[in-house]
């Protein structure tokens, strides 16, 4: 699969290399990285979708941040902090000749985003905050990310491995195997080390009152990943900001509810409505059931059968009965054939 748009490239004030892409048309946003690798992010099918089904109403800027993925990685790890995260994104928006956008921040970027649009209040139209906190150390205190980054040191195929699976809600399926792989090479386990000290120490807290941006915060975490409470305080702390509780327990967007993710994020970005989609629940397009939905989307993520059965609590040979039924409804040969329809209706 061919890895998205051709790289660009800025160069920050501080001299560091920062590798972006520009996708689609419309209004302007810049998905800021936490770990990155777009490179090996654009072979995630799902990931892939997100990108390509939000640049069809919007330009799309994404990029990797200083020492990760095709960004300079010669850095001096002790420059990891929220203002060498900033030029990164100061150098992005001149290179792409973008003057005003609206910004999503993803977990480690949420607090960039945060005091990008304190400093710059003119330069931000909304804003978007997925898994994040105005203090880092709130996000990664809970005990089983601790132990995630104690991987860090000991085996770093494992900590990438497992942060996939454990921490990001990713399945052990194909779609989980690659985005395993973008952990292992976004980075170097030195850099990886110095990038979360240097985020547990930062802390944009006395910022918040200074976001004059429309924000939306999405939250959706299991048990054991982040507490509502954070993302509520976030919410309440932001002029005006508001929470979305999604419904699900996998702390990602775009794999559990793609469609529902995708529409709430775009309808916002471009107007500033808040609209939770309902799932459909009756028969689908094309006959397709509620419970062959539910198995579509699972395999689509690259689930197997069996991980499918244990997810929906049904039997292997059930899953089996759905997925033909499924496969001589939508004229599918195999997983690879019902993975694109997924994809292009906007199912997985």
């Amino acid at each position: 699969m061919e890895p998205g748009p051709e790289l660009n490239y800025a160069r920050t004030s501080d001299g560091v290399t920062i590798a972006y892409q520009v996708l689609g048309r419309g209004p302007a946003v810049v998905w800021l990285p936490s770990m990155s690798n777009l490179v090996a992010q654009w072979r995630v099918p799902v990931l892939r979708a997100a990108y390509e089904n939000l640049a069809r109403t919007m330009t799309v800027v994404l990029y990797d941040g200083r020492g990760t993925g095709s960004s300079d990685r010669r850095i001096e790890t002790g420059d990891l902090g929220l203002e060498a995260h900033l030029r990164d994104l100061d150098a992005v928006l001149a290179a792409s000749g973008i003057t005003c956008s609206a910004l999503l921040g993803y977990y480690h970027s949420a607090t960039t985003a945060i005091a990008f649009a304190a400093h710059h209040p003119n330069r931000v139209t909304r804003m978007v905050l997925f898994g994040g906190a105005a203090r880092l150390r709130d996000v990664m205190s809970p005990v089983q990310t601790q132990a995630l980054l104690s991987l860090v040191d000991q085996d770093w195929d494992l900590f990438a491995e497992t942060a996939a699976h454990a921490w990001m809600g990713w399945a052990s399926g194909e779609s989980g195997r690659m985005v395993a792989e973008a952990f292992r090479t976004a980075t170097t386990p030195t850099v990886a080390k110095a990038w979360f000290e240097a985020g547990a120490r930062i802390d944009v807290t006395d910022l918040l009152p200074q976001v004059q941006a429309p924000t939306l915060v999405m939250h959706r975490q299991g048990e054991r990943q982040m507490p509502i409470e954070v993302s509520r305080r976030l919410a309440n702390a932001l002029p005006h900001g508001r929470l979305v509780e999604l419904p699900g327990s996998f702390p990602t967007l775009f794999l559990e509810d793609a469609r529902g993710d995708l529409e709430l994020l775009t309808r916002f970005l471009i107007s500033g409505e808040v609209t939770l989609a309902v799932t459909p629940t009756g028969p689908a397009v094309d006959g397709v059931t509620a419970r062959e939905l539910d198995v579509l989307r699972l395999l689509a993520v690259g689930d197997s059968n069996a991980e499918i059965a244990r997810r929906l609590g049904i039997t292997v040979h059930t899953v089996e009965r759905h997925t033909a039924n499924l496969y001589r409804k939508i004229g599918a040969r195999g997983r690879a054939d019902a993975t694109v329809y997924a994809l292009r209706r906007g199912i997985a």
